[in-house]
């Protein structure tokens, strides 16, 4: 089907009106509207264009009409006197979609004002309505000859010159033109591509950004023998999986990382993380996933325990977090666990801005995983999309991105230690070498406390202080306190006498169901040299048969 640019284009415009008296009703006029925003006039490069006709409207833009558009873009038609409102969107060169509406237009609602307003010589009333809480207001004529308006609002009233947005955003009429020579759009042309409302909808807003699908309703549970395919490979008895994605190479992305959760047997609260595998150096997780957690480099802090993989070497970068989620109490599978008014969610679904890490990975192929560690055969189900939105974000410097540590033993079903090295005051100490000197400095830091008794650090706030060069760059108590906020997605938490359910307590960072955030640490400028950061936590001793543990994880950003 042709675009519809291509059908108004090659109209020829014979007369510029100054608007005077009525326009003919069976000519065709191009009314070109322009936006200015708190009263005052502002170059527009794009103006509304609106091509008008007793027998329908067209409304679209002056880059559509010029064919320098870019994908997506949309136009709008409106027959008349049906009102019937047909939107068309063309996603790409070959790719349109349409939907068409009968009763919107009909079911518009006006006040009527008294005041009165000159726009281009002509004298004009007003109408105003509300939609989502906007205030509208058009300025009309009545008995210009014609009816039209540069949206969908007001097509019945006459001939809309201007708009105006709750007072300060404007849409004016700045020119009116008769054109000759215009066949009306054929609509039957479109009745192929029609779709419903909501589709629509969805279909153009998909085409406005990349979306990667990493994982979809794939199994991560805990079983003898996890059966990898020959793109999804399963490690660690099944708790972590992982395959290659290729980003593309784009300028400066909005990067979004977008995970789905629900149970398929584990009831309870897990730690999770999204993360990317490093393999440029001699060593990389991906060889212990292969074959044993012995690949790995061990950091030994003195207090008797060797941690594998923990922190940055010479020949090994730690995996690099995008996201740390925990899984809620059974959402999903144990939503037949029912209580009196309590509506349980299906899934819970986590997103997360990752955008500073896109430089590592743009243009690259890279290993993406998810870990949630669980004892469970039946244990999770979950849906990984990375989603990229051009021209989202200022451009940086030259940019120097290191992973230094993380210490979520995502191996943790395959015999990595867990993360106890803060019962020495050493706690976790990494060294890394600056080859040229770096501007704003920051660490990526997160950070989940983890012991789940009375006692355990899990629910006892506990200090986190970075140290850099030996010297306190930066202190706090990571601790939330809103978790009952979350109660909807933990259907088998359980219930105390007290009438709390487990899922409501405080945590060391984080609650069932949730993502917790980065802290950004500012480190300030650095020299190129030698640099060691180190983490210290007040770690509780263990009781009995268990122990805390801090999962943190570390990444440096800084600009040349």
């Amino acid at each position: 089907m042709k675009h519809l640019y291509i059908l108004v284009f090659s109209a020829f415009i014979s007369l510029n009106l100054q608007a005077q008296g009525v326009l003919k009703s069976n000519a065709v006029y191009k009314i070109t509207y322009f936006r200015s925003s708190d009263g005052k006039p502002k170059e527009d490069r794009n103006p509304t264009v609106v091509m008008a006709s007793v027998k329908q409207n067209l409304i679209s833009n002056a880059s559509i009409l010029d064919r320098k558009a870019k994908y997506p873009y949309e136009q709008s038609i409106v027959t008349k006197p049906e009102n019937i409102l047909f939107q068309v969107a063309d996603l790409g060169a070959n790719n349109q979609i349409a939907t068409a509406d009968s009763a919107s237009i009909a079911k518009q609602v006006f006040e009527f004002g008294t005041e009165t307003k000159v726009i281009l010589g002509y004298t004009c009333k007003k109408a105003s309505t509300v939609v989502n809480s906007n205030r509208i207001d058009l300025w009309y004529i009545s008995d210009a000859g014609i009816k039209a308006a540069p949206t969908s609002l007001g097509q019945t009233l006459g001939l809309v010159l201007e708009q105006v947005r709750n007072g300060n955003s404007y849409v004016t009429a700045t020119k009116i033109e008769e054109v000759k020579k215009v066949q009306p759009i054929d609509l039957t042309k479109i009745s192929g591509k029609l779709t419903d409302g909501l589709t629509y909808k969805d279909l153009l807003w998909k085409s406005r950004f990349t979306t990667l699908t990493v994982f979809n309703n794939e199994q991560i549970n805990f079983i003898d023998k996890p059966q990898s395919t020959d793109s999804i490979f399963r490690f660690a008895g099944g708790t972590v999986i992982a395959r290659k994605v290729k980003f593309p190479e784009l300028a400066n992305p909005n990067v979004f990382v977008d995970l789905t959760e629900q149970s398929n047997g584990d009831a309870y609260d897990r730690t999770g993380s999204v993360f990317i595998i490093p393999t440029d150096k001699t060593i990389s997780l991906m060889d212990a996933l292969k074959n044993s957690v012995k690949e790995l480099p061990v950091y030994d802090n003195g207090n008797g325990k060797k941690y594998q993989g923990v922190v940055a070497t010479a020949n090994y970068n730690p995996v690099i977090e995008l996201m740390r989620f925990f899984t809620p109490f059974g959402v999903g599978k144990y939503n037949t666990l029912k209580l009196k008014d309590k509506n349980w969610a299906e899934k819970v679904y986590y997103r997360q801005d990752v955008s500073e890490l896109f430089p590592l990975v743009n243009g690259k192929e890279v290993w993406v995983a998810v870990f949630i560690g669980n004892y469970d055969k039946g244990g999770h189900k979950v849906s990984l999309n990375i989603t990229l939105h051009n021209g989202g974000r200022p451009k940086e410097a030259k940019e120097t991105i290191l992973p230094l540590f993380n210490s979520t033993n995502v191996m943790e079903m395959a015999g990595q230690e867990y993360a106890t090295m803060f019962s020495s005051e050493k706690g976790l100490e990494v060294s890394f070498t600056l080859a040229k000197d770096l501007k704003d400095v920051k660490l990526r830091y997160i950070t989940t406390g983890h012991g789940g008794w009375g006692n355990g650090d899990e629910f006892v706030p506990k200090k986190n202080t970075i140290w850099l060069d030996e010297k306190e760059a930066f202190a706090f108590t990571p601790w939330r306190q809103d978790c009952g906020s979350y109660r909807l997605s933990n259907p088998a938490s359980g219930n105390f006498e007290s009438g709390l359910s487990s899922s409501d307590l405080s945590r060391s960072n984080w609650c069932p169901g949730t993502v917790t955030n980065p802290n950004w640490i500012s480190l300030g400028d650095l020299k190129a040299g030698t640099h060691t950061i180190k983490v210290t936590i007040p770690m509780g001793k263990p009781e009995g048969g268990s122990s805390s543990a801090w999962n943190v994880s570390g990444v440096l950003l800084g600009t040349e």
